[in-house]
């Protein structure tokens, strides 16, 4: 999207909020690029330079998926089941008094936490459904961690599973996830489908793996290269959550921000 263009979408997005369509919801563009990349090397380096802990190296076939990705969707141990959506962002600083301001003032920024508390809501709403009886607890909301690029305020929502619920269920009842999509989740994701220029794939899904016992762990698939070797197509899109409050323009210098790490690794 050419900036103009984004800030139009995003300006139309805010109408559909002001009309009651929705409170929020998350608006992405995919930058891409034509040419040959080392899939392995790629991953490596945004890795080296993000430090993230959900990061995945995934190659099916001639498509590869390189993330580093700093978002848990959804871990299930015994009957413990815990998602961290992330909803706020600030880019870091290499003077540390800047740096803490930058925590303080994210933190303490309204449009930020509201965004986040109304996908912990979200995200509360979908444990439920698998949930036993009043086990559904928020254990942080907004809680800062710090990543090399950027500050977030990440949330941790936690409950049980009912006796013989099957993990693929619990999944099920929480796909796609709230942080990638908005509230209302059906109506953010019409809205998502209406406005943005092109299919998400891969990116804002979820990589993991299953235990023999019935356990797992999802990362949520943001801060993400996708490469087609076949086509030589490489890929990486970047979001953020659209609210009353939102500033179009503070909102694509977010994506920005985001998208730093990324274009980093691959100018270089």
């Amino acid at each position: 999207l050419t900036k103009p263009k984004y800030l139009a979408q995003v300006t139309t997005m805010k109408k559909y909020i002001q009309r009651g369509d929705v409170y929020e919801a998350n608006f992405c563009q995919e930058l891409f690029a034509f040419g040959k990349i080392k899939p392995l090397q790629t991953f490596q380096k945004l890795q080296n330079i993000s430090l993230s802990p959900f990061a995945v190296y995934l190659k099916n076939n001639q498509k590869y998926l390189m993330s580093a990705s700093p978002e848990r969707f959804l871990k299930k141990e015994g009957e413990n089941i815990i998602s961290k959506p992330i909803k706020g962002t600030a880019k870091r600083s290499f003077s540390h008094p800047e740096d803490e301001l930058l925590k303080y003032n994210l933190q303490s920024d309204p449009k930020e936490r509201s965004e986040n508390v109304m996908i912990v809501d979200l995200v509360r709403n979908d444990l439920s459904r698998v949930a036993q009886k009043g086990s559904v607890e928020v254990e942080d909301l907004c809680k800062i961690y710090s990543f090399k690029q950027v500050h977030h305020l990440i949330s941790t929502v936690k409950a049980k599973l009912k006796t013989g619920t099957s993990p693929i269920e619990a999944i099920k009842a929480t796909f796609p996830m709230g942080s990638m999509t908005g509230a209302p989740k059906v109506s953010a994701m019409k809205i998502i489908e209406e406005l943005e220029s092109t299919k998400r794939g891969l990116y804002s899904g979820a990589v993991g793996y299953f235990t023999p016992q019935g356990d797992f762990d999802f990362n949520v698939v943001i801060r993400s290269i996708l490469y087609n070797a076949t086509r030589s197509y490489i890929s990486f899109s970047v979001g953020s959550a659209i609210t009353a409050k939102s500033d179009p323009s503070k909102e694509y210098e977010e994506c920005l921000v985001k998208a730093k790490a990324m274009r980093d690794v691959l100018e270089n």
